[in-house]
């Protein structure tokens, strides 16, 4: 496959192969409802909670704004490890080593409960046991993956440190970090089979229905203004839809990050890698349905909304990466996905605020959400029937921040959205709306007036007001994804104006008038 063809299929809208596979639709809620427990999110937090408070005996109500497994699970690496980049070097400082190793024992558990539902309920989901490795190529990399290592002897956590060249990946390395026994899976594969369980043990599931509010903490309100009232709340939104409480907003970091699956020539590195140094390359396998296989490569992540060049160049440097070093043929699939990130970097699972024991929340992952989401909806569940969790301590969201670096991180973020929002609402667009051409988008004047504008490959020209529905900022144009991005709370909307990303929960005011 030659350059040219490749960037003919990168200008397609992305799709993700996990998505490929079938999804059961729902209906969605158009009366007013009850319900024991509420779980606002059909991701893997979502989907597993309610699977087992339904097998528990819980009426439960799963509630998805979009389509099921449309957001970050559909279009994650589907990596399921304990080994998160480099991570344990800053929590052995962050938390100290009782906690430190609490999060790797967690994770750890996660990855066992996706293996022991799919043993129980005899799911294909292509789980297969993997190493993970951490690399560098650089000798910046190599102190890091050393100091990495300290804290996995500190920790007592299995691991294999390596000098020199990793013999099965085709391109230089200095250092390596293996963990052993960790995960890779089908996410899609897994979660579906878990949808007919809830409706089987009695569950209900609604789609294309969005929660906006939670009003008295026992009643959620949605944009199509039915409530559903509950005893019980689960937040697994990804992003809190209800972010005012507890001012998550300022506490979550958001960024974007890429994915293609390729065809190449020659073999694939058993295992699943990702590099130290910047920028992020991260590989895998995937089996597809007629025994052949993809090489999966991930990274060029950055803030949402503040890319530094179009979005499209981010896969286009995947894919340049994968003709450089694995000979490949055909880029068959790309996609992104958002993720967040707390201040100190440990999740937040459990009770939302201080002041409500009736509504939980899980969010925060730090783009290694599959382990962590599964323990999550573990922990979730416990909370609900009153099971006492290990982790419950470890990853409470009301947990202090007095730390010296979570005040810092916490300074810094919100001083670059005050920075942010200045700056995206003083862009000013250069185009006239009869400057875009098919399937192009980008801010316009109209009538004087600033607008986002994207005419479509059927030539119609879509327009809508660019400032973010949550709290005001200015929007940048995501040519790759054909949305609208904030840059100061991550917020996305389609190019017609759509939420596709919390925290905003209003769509963008159509401007085609």
């Amino acid at each position: 496959m030659t350059y040219n063809e490749t960037e003919t299929h990168l200008a397609h809208f992305p799709e993700s192969y996990w998505r490929t596979h079938p999804v059961p639709h729902y209906p969605q809620m158009v009366a007013d409802g009850t319900t024991e427990i509420a779980v606002i999110g059909g991701g893997i937090v979502g989907i597993i909670t309610a699977y087992l408070l339904a097998k528990s005996g819980k009426n439960v109500a799963l509630v998805e704004a979009r389509e099921i497994l449309s957001g970050v699970t559909g279009n994650t690496t589907a990596k399921i490890t304990a080994q998160h980049a480099l991570i344990y070097a800053e929590l052995l400082q962050t938390f100290g080593k009782e906690k430190a190793k609490q999060y790797y024992n967690a994770n750890i558990d996660g990855l066992q409960l996706i293996e022991k539902i799919a043993h129980e309920l005899a799911i294909d989901c292509n789980f297969e046991k993997k190493k993970a490795v951490v690399f560098a190529t650089s000798e910046d990399g190599e102190k890091q993956i050393r100091k990495e290592v300290r804290a996995y002897q500190a920790l007592e956590i299995p691991g294999r440190f390596s000098m020199g060249q990793l013999p099965e990946l085709p391109f230089e390395t200095v250092a390596a970090l293996t963990m052993p026994y960790q995960a890779q899976f089908h996410p899609v594969k897994f979660l579906a089979p878990l949808l007919d369980e809830i409706i089987k043990y009695g569950g209900t599931i609604h789609e294309q229905t969005r929660a906006v509010n939670i009003k008295d903490k026992t009643h959620i309100e949605m944009e199509n203004g039915k409530t559903l009232v509950c005893e019980k709340v689960v937040v697994a939104s990804h992003f809190p839809f209800n972010d005012f409480d507890g001012f998550y907003f300022t506490k979550l970091s958001i960024s974007r990050s890429y994915g293609i699956a390729a065809r190449v020539n020659g073999a694939i590195p058993d295992g699943m890698y990702i590099s130290v140094d910047s920028p992020t390359r991260s590989l895998r396998s995937i089996t597809d349905t007629d025994g052949s296989s993809f090489l999966l490569i991930g990274g060029d992540g950055h803030q949402t909304g503040k890319s530094k060049t179009d979005t499209q160049e981010h896969y286009r440097n995947l894919e340049k990466f994968g003709r450089n070093h694995f000979d490949l043929q055909e880029v068959a699939y790309h996609w992104s996905a958002q993720d967040m990130t707390t201040t100190d970097k440990m999740p937040y699972i459990g009770q939302m605020t201080n002041d409500s024991s009736d509504i939980l929340v899980a969010t925060g992952f730090n783009k290694w959400g599959m382990a962590a989401g599964a323990l999550a909806g573990q922990l979730l569940a416990d909370r609900v029937i009153g099971k006492q969790n290990d982790y419950e301590t470890l990853f409470d969201p009301t947990r202090s921040k007095h730390k010296p670096k979570d005040i810092q991180q916490f300074a810094k973020k919100n001083i670059a959205v005050g920075k942010d929002f200045i700056v995206s609402k003083a862009k000013r667009p250069d185009l006239m709306p009869d400057d875009l051409g098919l399937d192009e988008g980008g801010l316009v004047t109209v009538d004087g007036k600033k607008v986002g504008g994207y005419r479509d490959k059927q030539g119609e020209l879509h327009l809508v007001k660019t400032t973010c529905t949550h709290l005001g900022c200015g929007l940048s144009w995501n040519d790759a994804e054909r949305s609208w991005d904030c840059p100061c709370h991550g917020s996305r909307f389609s190019y017609s104006g759509e939420v596709l990303n919390g925290p905003a929960v209003k769509p963008l005011p159509k401007m085609d008038d």
